[in-house]
C-alpha cells in the first residue's frame, strides 16, 4: 500500500471536517483547500480539526481588509499536521461594524501573539483572548495601520504625554510615496 500524498491527506481531512460541520464552506484553488467557517462555529471547528484530524500546529494567523465589500474583513488561519505536512487554510469572514471573532488560544496557545498582532494592526478583536492588547503600536494609538483606509503617509494625532505625535510611519524617513495611476507610480522612492 502506497503512502498517501499531501493532496490526499488534505482532501481527506477537509472531507471529514465538512461531513462533521455541513455549514462549513469548501473551496479548492491550485491544490490548496480553504474552509470557510462563520465566527460562531470557529472554536468548535478548530478544536475538531486539532483533536479528530490531527492538525496539531497553528502556523499563521493573518487577516485581509476587503474594503468596499461585505464582509469587510476576514481572518485566515493556516493549520498543519506536523507529522505529515498536510495543511489547510481556514477563513473566517468578519463584518466591519464590530470586527470580532473568538480567540483560538484555548485550542492553540501559539495563537496568543498572532491574534494580538491582528488586533493591533487591523483592529479585529479576539473575544476570550487572555491578554488582548497592542503588540506593535503603543497604547493609546487610535488607528490600525494595516487597514486599507489608513494612508501610507500615516495620520497626525494628539496624545498627552507622547513626545512624537507627527505623521507616522514615514515622517522624516528616507522614502516617500504619492498617489498615482499605476502601482509603479505609487511605489516608495527616495526623497528628493
Amino acid at each position: 500500500m502506497s503512502k498517501p500524498t499531501l493532496t490526499e491527506l488534505q482532501n481527506a481531512a477537509a472531507d471529514q471536517i465538512c461531513a462533521h460541520f455541513p455549514q462549513v464552506g469548501r473551496n479548492e484553488f491550485r491544490g490548496d483547500i480553504t474552509l470557510t467557517v462563520q465566527p460562531e462555529d470557529l472554536l468548535r471547528v478548530m478544536a475538531y480539526a486539532k483533536e479528530a484530524c490531527g492538525f496539531n500546529m497553528l502556523v499563521c494567523v493573518s487577516s485581509v481588509d476587503n474594503m468596499g465589500r461585505d464582509p469587510r474583513f476576514e481572518v485566515n488561519y493556516t493549520i498543519t499536521q506536523a507529522e505529515t505536512g498536510a495543511n489547510l487554510l481556514v477563513r473566517c469572514p468578519v463584518g466591519e461594524e464590530k470586527p470580532a471573532v473568538p480567540s483560538v488560544v484555548p485550542v492553540w496557545i501559539s495563537a496568543n501573539w498572532l491574534e494580538r498582532e491582528q488586533y493591533d494592526l487591523m483592529g479585529i478583536e479576539f473575544t476570550g483572548h487572555p491578554d488582548l492588547r497592542r503588540i506593535m503600536m503603543w497604547d493609546g494609538y487610535p488607528y490600525h495601520p494595516l487597514r486599507k483606509d489608513f494612508p501610507v503617509q500615516g495620520k497626525e494625532f494628539e496624545q498627552a504625554g507622547m513626545a512624537f505625535t507627527q505623521v507616522a510611519p514615514t515622517a522624516g524617513g528616507p522614502f516617500t510615496t504619492a498617489p498615482g495611476n499605476t502601482a509603479g507610480d505609487r511605489e516608495p522612492h527616495p526623497r528628493a
